[in-house]
């Protein structure tokens, strides 16, 4: 699949009095009108991440977002496994509820930052969201010692599935110690209490690759297919597809996305999600300084 970029369409910092740099991980909702709600993550004066909402209009372009003027999530309460942040990650419709999943962020000390999946959830369709739990719904685990973040849930049959990323340890270096972290998985029978074995869905590269985050999960085609960020040096869009969700062929070469030349996007492309929109198949993505810059779309071409 290749992508034709079509430009910002959500701009860093967004015009929001609370919001004061970051429009980052994009998750797209359809709804019934043919307009497309979205939540992505915001920042404040001290960095600490909200989770925000606008509407696009039915139409053919993502363009002119309606902003909602309050935030859908703010940072929990002190001493909380998210009081220092709530960055967005994934939304699921079930049964009449929404199941808003995040990453909740908290400072360390012998590491720069500890982060793990929560979950909040809406009963009037979006109008207001209550944290599930103020403890997340993945906390530390055998096959989890470090750090849990950036779900993605499906609901097959009643079998919640979910990849997820998961630290594997973190590396000393003269500066700061270094986050490392893959793709894992995880079931549910209600989307909240979670059965977790160990499997490795998307491990890594090489010794150089360190980071591998926010995957995205599209079942079409007879096959599942990922899109995800990897980091060496710097961000890039990689690409993975399965016949049963677990086990994984990864292509990054197909991811058919690349930084350009300058610009917004130029230095990284990271944190995509990929839907359907007027039967185009569109790709939300963050570009330089992890959605320092905004929110992209990026329109499929062929495949």
């Amino acid at each position: 699949m290749r992508w034709k970029k079509a430009g910002v369409v959500v701009p860093a910092p967004p015009p929001l009095a609370w919001a004061r740099s970051h429009a980052a991980l994009p998750v797209p909702r359809s709804l019934s009108q043919g307009e497309t709600e979205l939540y992505f993550s915001t920042r404040d004066e001290r960095g600490r991440s909200y989770v925000a909402k606008a509407v696009f209009a039915a139409g053919k372009d993502l363009t002119d977002p309606e902003y909602s003027p309050v935030p859908v999530l703010e940072p929990g309460q002190l001493g909380s496994f998210d009081d220092a942040g709530v960055t967005t990650s994934c939304l699921v419709e079930d049964g009449g509820r929404l199941y808003l999943y995040y990453s909740g962020w908290t400072r360390g000390v012998s590491v720069p930052f500890y982060f793990f999946v929560g979950c909040a959830t809406s009963d009037d369709d979006g109008t207001s969201f209550a944290r599930a739990s103020l403890s997340p719904i993945l906390e530390r685990h055998a096959v989890d010692p470090y750090l849990t973040a950036s779900p993605w849930v499906i609901v097959e049959d009643g079998v919640w599935r979910m990849w997820y990323v998961s630290g594997t340890g973190w590396a000393p270096t003269e500066e700061t110690p270094v986050h490392h972290y893959h793709i894992k998985y995880a079931e549910s029978r209600d989307g909240l209490s979670w059965q977790r074995d160990g499997v490795v869905c998307i491990d890594y590269r090489d010794e150089f690759e360190y980071a591998i985050a926010r995957p995205c999960v599209v079942f079409d085609g007879g096959r599942y297919r990922m899109w995800f960020s990897s980091r060496g040096e710097a961000y890039r869009l990689g690409y993975a597809e399965s016949l049963d969700g677990l086990s994984w062929d990864r292509r990054d070469d197909e991811a058919g996305l690349d930084p350009s030349p300058s610009g917004w996007d130029s230095e990284m492309v990271a944190y995509p999600v990929v839907f359907d929109r007027g039967g185009i198949r569109h790709m939300l993505y963050n570009g330089n300084g992890y959605g320092a810059t905004g929110i992209g779309l990026a329109l499929a071409v062929d495949g």
